[in-house]
């Protein structure tokens, strides 16, 4: 008996070397006994060149499990170091060079290289075109001018403004010059005199008021509507003092509430554009290019218009005043009652507003801005709730209320709008 047990006993030691001997994986180690080491069966050989001091230094070892998890050991880094995980034995006799991957790099280029080149030509190619076609345009409107028949004779629409591309010229120069005040008036009357009425959007009461206001030196701002000239505009039977301002597909915010609800980030830019407008307008900049302080007065939504961007602009300074700081003077007509009757600040229905005091103009154009926000509050739509768009006082005075219907619930019974729900939902929000 024992010699069967002992027999069985040296094939379990036999089984057991097979499976150890299995289990290692044997691999080049240049520091090692016998310059072999063995690691299990989930581990790596490794081979690795590194650049030091100029000079490729080359090593080969083990990894461990734990090692090989780390992942860092396998990947090189360019023109660096070259590192290979292998998983049979000795794979990693072979020994690894930088030099014929910078040498192939230097011999060519890479697709990078390529990329930035042809990226490079392309840029150099449509600059070139663009001067060539600047150069055509411009000689085209030095031509017109340069071929007037007689020297002494006015300058006719032809000359002042050649076809489609100067007149774009003059416009993109007035937008970027930053002055604010249009283009120069002879250029102005020479532009209106070549337009044709296509459609009617909306009709003024500006008259000569705003277009001085609008010829402002510095008052161009993104968020007041963008004047480009001014001309009187005669067909014969009648004059018209036209205004040439820039085109917003959306129309006035009165028309968009109508048609629109708002998220709430679509209220706060459009209320934000609004008030940062009006504070253009409100602020004097002093300077030799500087800006007097300039009061609205006919604050509503109606005179706001919406960009195709989700920004507003304020439009229509027919009845704004502006401030004199040196003489510290208003230029206002005699009678101060002026404006949207459903808009007036309290102190303007009751002619109490210091005329004296340009501020007393500022706080009533805030107060018809807080009327705008109401506006804008009630299209607002959060959580399912938004409310049809109303007017200011809809619910307290007639649809076209006059001074007194106004007087009587805001300055004697001091009503003021309801927060609208959407309103109520935005505060709880926030």
């Amino acid at each position: 008996m024992t010699c069967p047990a002992r027999s069985s006993f040296q094939a379990a030691l036999v089984v057991l070397s097979v499976a150890h001997l299995a289990a290692a994986l044997k691999c080049v180690c240049q520091l090692c006994a016998n310059h072999t080491c063995e690691t299990s069966a989930d581990g790596a050989c490794w081979n690795s060149v590194m650049l030091i001091d100029g000079k490729e230094e080359a090593v080969k070892s083990c990894l461990t499990p734990a090692e090989m998890r780390g992942q860092v050991f396998c990947y090189g880094s360019r023109n660096v170091s070259k590192r290979n995980c292998c998983f049979t034995d000795f794979c990693n006799n072979e020994t690894l060079h930088l030099h014929t991957e910078r040498a192939s790099e230097e011999g060519g280029w890479s697709r990078l290289q390529w990329a930035l080149l042809v990226l490079v030509l392309s840029c150099l190619l449509c600059v070139a075109v663009l001067l060539a076609v600047c150069v055509l345009q411009g000689d085209r409107c030095a031509y017109s001018r340069a071929h007037k028949q007689d020297p002494e004779e006015p300058l006719d629409d032809q000359t002042l403004m050649a076809p489609d591309k100067c007149l774009r010229e003059l416009i993109y120069d007035m937008s970027t010059s930053g002055s604010g005040s249009g283009l120069p008036l002879l250029v102005q009357r020479t532009i209106a005199r070549t337009i044709v009425l296509q459609e009617s959007i909306g009709k003024g009461r500006f008259g000569e008021v705003e277009a001085e206001i609008y010829q402002t030196v510095m008052l161009r701002h993104d968020n007041i509507l963008g004047f480009i000239a001014a001309d009187n505009k005669d067909n014969g039977s009648w004059t018209q003092l036209w205004l040439v301002s820039e085109y917003h597909e959306h129309g006035s915010l009165y028309d968009y509430l109508n048609r629109f609800t708002v998220s709430v980030e679509a209220m706060i830019l459009l209320a934000l554009s609004i008030a940062s407008g009006l504070a253009h307008l409100h602020m004097e900049i002093i300077g030799t290019q500087g800006k007097p302080a300039i009061a609205h007065r006919d604050l509503k939504s109606k005179n706001v218009l919406v960009k195709k961007n989700g920004t507003a602009v304020i439009a229509d300074l027919g009845l704004a005043v502006k401030h004199d700081s040196t003489s510290n003077s208003i230029d206002i007509p005699t009678n101060q009652r002026v404006g949207t009757k459903r808009y007036m600040a309290p102190e303007v229905l009751d002619e109490t507003i210091n005329t004296t005091n340009f501020e007393s103009f500022k706080r009533a154009d805030i107060y018809s801005l807080g009327l705008v926000f109401w506006e804008l509050a009630r299209r607002c739509a959060v959580r399912g709730f938004h409310e049809e768009f109303q007017l200011p006082y809809y619910d307290m005075v007639p649809s076209d209320p006059s001074i007194e219907d106004m007087r009587k619930v805001v300055c004697e019974q001091k009503f003021r709008p309801n927060v609208p729900t959407s309103g109520r939902a935005v505060r709880h929000c926030v």
